[in-house]
């Protein structure tokens, strides 16, 4: 049985879908409660949210299903160095960005307030909340903190970029490492090297990983059917994470556009780019995106230029000038089919099992 192994047992999932957690308000209840409710794993992407929207979405989750899912953290999340670096890269970022901003007739705004971390209190309610599955990304945890997880009845995964950063994530115990590999939509979660020298593409990166780790496998990147499925698990992953397919489902919290921009001709391209965060993420190719491919240093550090740029994006869906917008993407959007979460995973199911019958 395709669907009987390593990862649906000690998850307690009927299947190895997991469908990716997705940050910045993109993640639902609805649409993480449908995927576990199926049979797979749904996840909630929280590294934005407060200790208490965790534990009201955590709440929000459990009053719908009973059903695992996975709470995704970031470990790392910002960049900033001290207020004078970051006071440079903005004289940076505003004369790179002014003729944007000019082009959108609204003003380039001040450099955003310094950020704190969120991290260790987002964690504590991890312990308060208890989730069956807890996914972190840019870093590694404390051992001691991964023991007291599994003390409480918690899987641990990991993400990993390359075959270092998964050995790392074993030593350390995490019980799964996702592999996320260079086709994957969205922020690239590297941490023993910069984002730029970790791009390895998936179905590599799992059998590089195979070789080395014993640890079980989730494929990550460039998956949205059967027949990727099928692959990932034939190379040796034992679950698979798919998440540009989801993201475009009726279900997800993306804006209309944005969707429909994933099942349109412009999604035939996505870049890697620095140019909306200040971490290198995969998107559809804009004009923005072009232009901006080498803008390493002429950002501000995350998240700051997520708020540096807030007010561009805002006026730019305003006045539908998609152009200086970027919308999270795959590779894989070219081949998307569907529009409701049930019916892709019930797709996705279906395929799988026909094939590895």
């Amino acid at each position: 049985m395709w669907n009987k192994n390593r990862i649906t047992d000690l998850l307690g999932i009927e299947y190895p879908i997991f469908q990716g957690p997705f940050g910045g308000g993109l993640s639902t209840v609805e649409l993480t409660t449908t995927v576990s409710k199926l049979g797979g794993l749904g996840g909630y992407g929280a590294y934005t949210l407060s200790p208490q929207e965790i534990y009201d979405a955590h709440q929000q989750i459990k009053s719908i299903t009973d059903k695992p899912y996975n709470l995704n953290l970031w470990i790392n999340d910002h960049d900033i160095i001290n207020q004078d670096h970051t006071q440079k890269q903005y004289q940076k970022a505003v004369e790179v960005f002014k003729p944007y901003y000019d082009s959108l007739n609204i003003e380039v705004p001040p450099l955003p307030p310094s950020f704190e971390s969120r991290f260790q209190n987002q964690l504590q309610v991890v312990f308060d909340i208890k989730p069956k599955v807890f996914s972190f990304m840019f870093g590694l945890l404390d051992p001691d903190i991964i023991e007291k997880l599994k003390n409480q009845g918690t899987v641990v995964v990991g993400n990993a970029t390359t075959v270092d950063e998964a050995i790392a994530l074993e030593n350390i115990g995490v019980d799964v490492i996702a592999a996320s590999g260079f086709e994957s939509g969205g922020h690239r979660p590297s941490f023993l090297e910069k984002a730029e020298l970790s791009t390895t593409g998936t179905f590599a990166l799992i059998q590089l990983i195979k070789d080395k780790v014993k640890t079980p496998l989730v494929a990550a990147g460039g998956i949205a059917n059967g027949r990727g499925i099928t692959a990932a698990m034939t190379l040796g992953a034992e679950a698979v994470q798919i998440g540009t397919a989801f993201l475009a489902t009726q279900e997800s919290g993306a804006p209309p556009v944005h969707k429909e921009f994933l099942f349109s001709e412009a999604a035939k391209s996505t870049t890697l780019s620095r140019a909306y965060t200040g971490r290198l993420g995969r998107g559809i190719t804009t004009d923005i995106t072009r232009k901006l491919l080498t803008a390493t240093d002429q950002t501000l550090p995350f998240p700051l230029q997520t708020s540096f740029i807030a007010s561009m994006r805002k006026a730019a869906l305003e006045q539908k000038k998609y152009e200086l917008v970027f919308f999270w993407s795959g590779q894989i959007a070219p081949i998307l089919k569907h529009k409701s979460a049930s019916v892709l995973m019930k797709s996705l199911i279906e395929e799988a099992s026909e094939l590895m019958r």
